[in-house]
């Protein structure tokens, strides 16, 4: 389980604190990072002097050099002081203390599963920081999570809480959360909480809690958009985004979405009318719920080619790599995807739909 060694170690370090005078947390997975900030909370910082020895900056709003002078002085209300720095890139758009830590995050920076398929720009990014934060930080991967690992810590967790989860209904709430591990952490407590006494997770209860609910909406939102109703999809997408998860969840969101368009697409592509042709086009692990099985069918059929369809992949695709550069703002990304799905598409050029044979 690689990507969870890195948190493991440093939570290890803060445990016994054998700390460095600085990290560099490297990587857009909030699971990790959360689990990091809690172990500082717990070991490092006490709450009844909380407000301070752990604070928190921007580089974007604060000089480096006030962050770092900050940090050189000893605090004379706490033992011990922690900085969280967001911002890292910020730094490079410009030209021993064992009382303190600073916490550096680069949350623009995406690590896939494998790393060798990084994106060329996250790549160049990393490197930067390793040639610079590196020479005097401990870097601290934040990777994703191969679904397989994903699987194996929801088992140990639920282990870990006396609550049996079935092997099917562990690797469906992966599947169904594009393996985001805090939205995965987050359903998973809503689940020992449904089962209560029962205390086993079973694949019905993936269905009912995670995918009903948020597929739901989901298809509220395809629907909307589908029909180009503009105004209606801009409404379902705001109420999605006000839910508990918020923008952290925007990533789970786009995969669902894109999830969704692809099994428009098959279905376009095999003249799927009915739910009995539906099973049989979409395969184990890529069909939909049965209450949304009627809805996608109808939905699917709106569009009037299998260009418009991956057309709309296209446009996900897009909003996928914008998210993973740390925008200012994840939810006017969401909204300009929305509005770039329900824009009538232009007719392609004459010579193309010769060519296309259309």
């Amino acid at each position: 389980m690689r990507a969870f060694a890195q948190a493991e170690r440093f939570v290890s370090e803060v445990e016994g604190r054998k700390l460095r005078p600085a990290y560099v947390f490297v990587g857009d997975e909030v699971f990790f990072r959360k689990k990091c900030r809690e172990a500082i909370l717990q070991h490092l910082v006490p709450p009844d002097l909380r407000e301070f020895s752990f604070f928190e900056f921007d580089l974007a709003e604060t000089d480096l050099a006030e962050v770092l002078d900050r940090a050189r002085t000893p605090s004379l209300m706490a033992p011990f002081q922690v900085f969280f720095v967001r911002g890292v890139k910020t730094l490079f758009g410009r030209g021993s203390n064992e009382d303190a830590v600073l916490i550096f995050v680069a949350d623009h920076i995406s690590i896939p599963v494998d790393a060798r398929r990084m994106d060329l720009t996250d790549k160049e990014r990393y490197e930067r920081i390793r040639e610079t934060l590196g020479r005097y930080c401990a870097i601290v991967e934040l990777g994703r999570v191969e679904e397989g690992d994903a699987v194996r810590w929801i088992q140990e967790y639920c282990g870990s809480r006396e609550v049996k989860i079935d092997l099917d209904a562990g690797r469906e709430l992966v599947d169904s959360l594009g393996g985001d591990m805090m939205m995965i952490s987050n359903e998973l407590e809503k689940l020992i909480l449904y089962v209560g006494e029962k205390n086993r997770v079973s694949l019905g209860d993936v269905e009912t809690m995670v995918l009903a609910a948020k597929q739901r909406s989901l298809y509220e939102l395809t629907d909307a958009i589908s029909s180009r109703d503009r105004t209606r999809a801009l409404e379902m997408l705001d109420a999605i985004l006000s839910t508990g998860d918020g923008d952290d969840a925007s990533i789970g969101h786009l995969y669902m979405l894109a999830k969704t368009f692809r099994q428009m697409l098959v279905i376009l592509e095999r003249n799927v009318r009915d739910q009995r042709m539906l099973w049989a086009a979409l395969w184990q692990g890529f069909r939909v719920p049965p209450f949304a099985a009627d809805d996608i069918i109808r939905q699917a059929r709106r569009y009037k080619s299998k260009r418009e369809l991956t057309r709309a992949i296209r446009l996900v695709a897009k909003s996928d790599l914008a998210l993973r550069s740390n925008p200012p703002s994840k939810r006017l990304v969401l909204e300009k995807l929305v509005l770039d799905l329900t824009a009538e598409p232009k007719p392609e050029p004459e010579w193309m739909q010769e060519a296309l044979g259309v």
